[in-house]
């Protein structure tokens, strides 16, 4: 009997993993590309395009020990998020984007890998916040291959990288 309890507290354990070193990482994208073809859609899905963008994140993302992954409730940011939390069987959870970086939000995300998906406008704001600085803007509305990611160190240091994906990138 005391071997299982070991083994469920294990197994129990490898879903949610902490970074070793205590850092933080924060992997931030905007949605793929989503249907324009009714311009008065206010929540449109992805486009077939779109779609295929999704699944080429997986490919870009499954890699990174990502265990949290965060999404604006929108169709469009949520069809972009799925791929990858089926992937790793994870969660997609819904953040406010008027709200975002708060106190409880980094308390529930320290020390791990965390995806987190918006738009053009969210996207840089919410790095902006992380690193305490208005540094990046808007991206431009065909941009749909920018990946940010930016790294809290235990200490409060903050360090960004910023990739660009065009489609095929796999």
């Amino acid at each position: 009997m005391k071997y299982l309890i070991i083994l469920l507290l294990i197994v129990s354990c490898k879903s949610e993993s902490q970074n070793a070193n205590g850092d933080t990482n924060y992997y931030l994208i905007r949605h793929a590309e989503k249907d324009r073809s009714n311009p008065k859609e206010s929540n449109p899905n992805l486009s077939a395009k779109g779609q295929e963008r999704a699944q080429e994140w997986v490919g870009i993302l499954k890699d990174k020990g990502i265990s949290k992954i965060y999404s604006t409730d929108y169709n469009r940011t949520q069809q972009t998020a799925q791929p990858l939390a089926e992937a790793l069987s994870l969660k997609v959870q819904s953040y406010d984007p008027t709200n975002m970086y708060t106190a409880e939000f980094v308390k529930e995300t320290k020390g791990y890998n965390v995806l987190i998906v918006g738009h053009s406008n969210t996207t840089p704001m919410f790095v902006n916040k992380i690193i305490a600085n208005s540094f990046y803007t808007d991206l431009d509305d065909d941009n749909n291959g920018a990946l940010f990611k930016v790294t809290v160190k235990p200490n409060g240091e903050t360090a960004v990288q910023l990739a660009q994906y065009e489609e095929g990138f796999k």
